[in-house]
């Protein structure tokens, strides 16, 4: 199993695979520039160099990035809307130059005009962005979310909806969330429910759209929608979930980036990726 965390880019985006290398990543997740400003500083080739020098040196593959969180493409505010459509290109845009394979996006948030409406405003803005970034090689990857506030992406079906209206749908992928799936009432905690789980989520959308996982145990119980994310086996989801999806074989070869609280010295990221390993069966040679 490729397994990680999400790593700061402080100090410069190059310093994340360092980072990631520090507490044992095979694989992590960034920010393309602060999560918390609509617009980054200038990206110099000088700092793309460092990054693709730092990801040779430390061997971590892949690496991709998650989109600002100020985003919302089902905004029914214009402005808005418009602002979260520019900002997604330029997160594209900088994706692309780091050569990231694809970057996770939340669907977005209705704020009141209802899930239909919303799901149209998301799709005609991923399909406006694509547009406009035809030759990029980076994919959007659409997050499943718990459903929080007016939230949308909590069921399948919203996602299997906005994939089968974009245009390019070879650039387009999904995040699984453990924690937001479990919160949006999709069980994992038995061999039973968590093949009906993906049993589902293939009927749908199919699990070959899947190229990233976010590994979070849930504070919340199943169905809650309150996306609270726990440390491995310290939630609602428990170890039995973790060590029937650590032992998945079709998700051998899909990244799994830990989104869990964490301090400064990551001892954290340390500990859970210990606890994801030790659930990993050791298999017979043949």
């Amino acid at each position: 199993m490729l397994l990680g965390a999400h790593m700061s880019i402080a100090e410069g985006v190059f310093n994340a695979p360092v980072r990631g290398k520090e507490v044992g990543c095979d694989t992590v997740q960034i920010f393309v520039k602060n999560a918390n400003r609509w617009v980054g500083k200038v990206m110099t080739d000088e700092e793309v160099e460092k990054f693709r020098q730092a990801k040779k040196e430390t061997a971590i593959e892949p690496i991709f990035a998650h989109n600002s969180y100020l985003i919302n493409l089902a905004s029914p505010d214009n402005a808005l809307y418009k602002k979260s459509i520019n900002a997604m290109l330029g997160e594209l845009e900088r994706s692309e130059r780091l050569k990231l394979p694809f970057i996770v996006m939340h669907p977005g948030a209705h704020v009141g005009s209802g899930e239909g409406a919303g799901l149209k405003r998301i799709a005609a803005a991923i399909n406006t962005i694509l547009d406009k970034t035809k030759g990029c090689k980076v994919k959007i990857a659409l997050e499943t979310t718990a459903g929080q506030g007016t939230n949308l992406g909590y069921t399948f079906e919203h996602l299997a909806a906005l994939i089968e209206v974009v245009n390019d749908k070879k650039r387009i992928c999904v995040c699984y969330d453990t924690c937001h799936t479990f919160a949006a009432g999709y069980d994992l905690r038995t061999r039973k429910v968590y093949e009906a789980t993906f049993g589902e989520f293939d009927k749908a959308i199919g699990l070959k759209r899947i190229c990233a996982f976010h590994v979070n145990d849930s504070v919340n119980e199943l169905g809650s929608r309150i996306d609270r994310h726990a440390h491995i086996g310290q939630g609602h989801i428990g170890l039995s979930g973790f060590r029937l999806l650590m032992n998945d074989e079709r998700f051998a070869n899909v990244p799994m980036i830990l989104e869990t609280p964490k301090g400064p010295d990551m001892a954290e990221d340390v500990m859970n990726l210990n606890v994801l390993r030790g659930l990993i069966k050791k298999r017979e040679k043949k």
